[in-house]
């Protein structure tokens, strides 16, 4: 959700990147609001061709499993010397808590602009960003060092995700009804791609990185979106009576998309490449963000509006447990652990960061942070490079 003030009328209704060191200079108006797509650099002419990889895309290690590279402890060298912290954007209240995993303690609290909704980790794993929609400014973290950097003038940044060949920042302009392609090295524009849904915000791409799939949780809508042409594929409306779609991940196998659903409550199920009508498979209450275990065997399912976890069985597309948080409360989005074995999660509307065990669902920490906290990022994790969001990595 994107502001307070939206968040509170769906509670009443139901819920290489740059470096940190060397940011683009803040003058370049380039890197300000986006332009009208008249004024824009052209997108590249080519249109990948069926059943060919995204060019400059890295070959999966196992075409069976995008997440092959995920495995516990599977560090890229890039990060395997970073301090291990958990960054949390506490939109309500301009800040973002910063956490040792290990001990559970708060180690500083930095103020940045207005608004913070997501820290996201760059292509090249080399800088995290804090996405301030309504500061219109993405501030860079060195995870080397835990240093924050200048904020970086970019119009509207509610999410940020990065083309699977590294090429372009894609900043998720939920306000302005735009998709904003940046060149992912200097983030000047290349590219907006208007959209007549409302609240585009979350995707994944494709096993081949030749398109993504995107939610828009205002108008109830997805989208289908050609990543080398940067144009529409295909929209449809979720077929349910107001559905309010939220995070998107893909199947393991390539093969499925999973949707989650926070007004409908459960999780769309849909065919990606035919872009057909989804089915649905009920979860719990606010369903909301998903994250996919370390052994890619499951899906975890947070449940904010009734404070739980739904484990799903990617092998049977079955719920095979639930966990529920001691006492309530509003599990949102976050990430795991290096080794898995923790599901970092923030308390969007309890202000409180929960740490759980992926053994046994059990409540390890409940951490308190600022005011809202949104899509914190725990750091570092396995994978090669970043697709976006607070770590989607390949």
């Amino acid at each position: 959700m994107r502001r307070l003030g939206l968040a509170a009328l769906v509670l009443l209704s139901a819920c290489g990147s740059p470096s940190a060191a060397t940011p683009p200079a803040a003058s370049d108006p380039m890197s300000g609001m986006p332009m009208p797509l008249s004024h824009m650099s052209p997108a590249p002419d080519a249109v990948t061709a069926p059943g060919a990889a995204l060019p400059g895309m890295p070959a999966l290690l196992d075409p069976h499993d995008l997440y092959a590279a995920d495995r516990p402890g599977q560090l890229s060298p890039a990060v395997a010397h970073d301090p291990v912290r958990v960054y949390v954007p506490d939109q309500g209240g301009d800040s973002v808590t910063v956490i040792d995993p290990a001990t559970y303690k708060v180690l500083a609290t930095v103020r940045v602009p207005h608004s913070p909704e997501h820290v996201v980790p760059s292509w090249d794993l080399r800088t995290l960003y804090v996405n301030s929609d309504q500061g219109n400014a993405l501030t860079p973290i060195d995870p080397a060092t835990g240093r924050f950097g200048k904020p970086i003038p970019v119009g509207d940044p509610y999410n940020l995700y990065f083309t699977p060949d590294g090429r372009y920042a894609m900043v998720m302009s939920e306000a302005a009804h735009q998709i904003v392609f940046r060149d992912a090295h200097t983030l000047r524009v290349v590219r907006t791609l208007p959209v007549s849904c409302d609240g585009v915000n979350h995707a994944d791409f494709s096993p081949d990185g030749r398109y993504f799939i995107a939610s828009c949780e205002f108008s109830g809508d997805l989208l289908k979106v050609d990543t080398a042409a940067m144009r529409l594929l295909g929209q449809q409306h979720l077929p349910a009576t107001h559905p309010m779609p939220q995070d998107v991940k893909i199947s393991p196998d390539g093969r499925t998309w999973y949707i989650a659903d926070m007004h409908s409550n459960g999780v769309w199920i849909l065919d990606g490449d035919a872009f057909t009508r989804p089915r649905f498979l009920p979860t719990g209450t606010g369903a909301h963000g998903l994250y996919v275990s370390r052994d890619s065997r499951h899906l975890y399912i947070t449940n904010r509006g009734e404070g739980s976890i739904s484990l799903l069985d990617f092998a049977t597309q079955r719920l095979v447990a639930k966990w529920r948080i001691p006492g309530g409360g509003s599990p949102d989005m976050g990430g795991l652990s290096s080794d898995g074995k923790v599901l970092w999660l923030s308390g969007r509307y309890d202000d409180v960061v929960y740490a759980i065990s992926t053994v046994d669902g059990r409540l390890l920490a409940k951490i308190p942070v600022g005011a809202n906290p949104h899509g914190l990022c725990i750091w570092p994790q396995p994978g090669r490079y970043s697709l976006g969001h607070t770590g989607i990595l390949r």
